[in-house]
């Protein structure tokens, strides 16, 4: 049980770009905006779940854009007052100096941006002119305190760039980087990268890490696959003495995260279908105690329960129900699941 509990707050779906694969602009539908009473009741009704679970909170401000909220200043002075951890991930596009520095004094310590390709790839992913505008409002951030993360949603357009981003993220001295892997909506599957060919791009970026472990860029495996790729070249050891039917890793979905959207919607994972309750309308904590059975059925992993791995990785259950309807169907990325 992690002593942290993390939200994905998602304040409204407005945003400066429509990126080719964005889970809120890949069908049409209405775009919402939480007002700023709606975001009171959701904060308090977070924080009193944190209370009765003894979890800390820690919230994870997104969109859309998050700074394009009209009380956006007002909901950081909020956490600013309580004292709550609290990170964004958001767009280059209004990172003034100014903006950096309110940013920071509001208790901002680390914004997130996305890279998701060398510079022609990644504006035709997201929007002309912004994989420059993404590294130059880094330097905007470190001037001002704030940790810099790059992002990558890799995908099979992007997959042999990895190690050229690892490059440029380093030269431009990104404090923090990691990848996931793209979700399709609807079981795209044309894009989809074969197992083996996802395990040599671990081995690639493998070495670029290690290449790079003595820089200042903090690389986060957020992969749980890296436990499987760990494991095998014998730098991941299972603990002894483990206590039965405990989590140790692996996807935090119905265990320490959850997802809040502009409508209030609830769900166990932004990435797949799973909404579990309303943080306008029910309240969390038994949302949490009692809605997320269906997520928590580990014996149920059609592969992964017969690994010595389940308590520790998991794969990416959403890209598992991305790709094949069910999220406790096999990783289609897990070379030891094809098998």
């Amino acid at each position: 049980m992690n002593k942290f509990f993390a939200f994905q707050w998602h304040i409204l779906d407005d945003c400066d770009q429509r990126c080719n694969h964005c889970y809120i602009f890949q069908q049409e539908k209405e775009l919402h905006t939480m007002n700023y009473e709606e975001m009171e009741i959701v904060l308090d009704n977070c924080l009193d779940m944190c209370s009765k679970t003894n979890r800390i909170p820690y919230f994870s401000i997104t969109g859309g854009d998050p700074i394009l909220h009209p009380n956006f200043w007002e909901l950081l002075e909020k956490f600013n007052d309580l004292n709550i951890n609290f990170s964004l991930m958001g767009n280059p596009f209004h990172l003034t100096d100014e903006v950096c520095i309110k940013l920071h004094n509001l208790g901002c310590r680390q914004y997130q941006m996305s890279i998701d390709g060398l510079r022609k790839t990644h504006d035709w992913f997201r929007k002309p002119g912004s994989f420059d505008l993404t590294f130059k409002k880094i330097r905007a951030l470190k001037n001002a305190g704030i940790k810099s993360s790059i992002m990558t949603t890799v995908s099979k357009k992007n997959i042999s760039q990895i190690p050229w981003i690892i490059d440029e993220v380093v030269r431009n001295k990104v404090d923090g980087f990691s990848f996931a892997r793209y979700c399709p909506n609807g079981g795209d599957i044309k894009d989809l990268i074969a197992p083996m060919e996802y395990k040599n791009l671990l081995e690639k970026v493998w070495v670029k890490f290690n290449d790079y472990k003595f820089t200042k860029t903090i690389f986060t495996l957020k992969d749980h696959l890296w436990t499987l790729f760990l494991h095998e070249k014998g730098l991941f050891e299972i603990p002894q003495n483990l206590r039965k039917n405990v989590i140790y890793g692996g996807c935090n979905c119905g265990n320490s995260h959850l997802t809040i959207l502009p409508t209030g919607d609830v769900y166990a994972c932004r990435r797949m279908e799973s909404k579990v309750g309303n943080a306008l309308t029910d309240d969390i904590y038994d949302v949490f105690v009692n809605n997320l059975d269906e997520y928590r059925k580990f014996d149920q992993f059609e592969k992964c329960s017969k690994c010595e791995l389940l308590r520790f990785c998991r794969g990416c259950p959403a890209v598992s129900y991305a790709y094949n309807g069910d999220m406790y169907s096999p990783d289609p990325q897990c070379w030891k699941a094809i098998y």
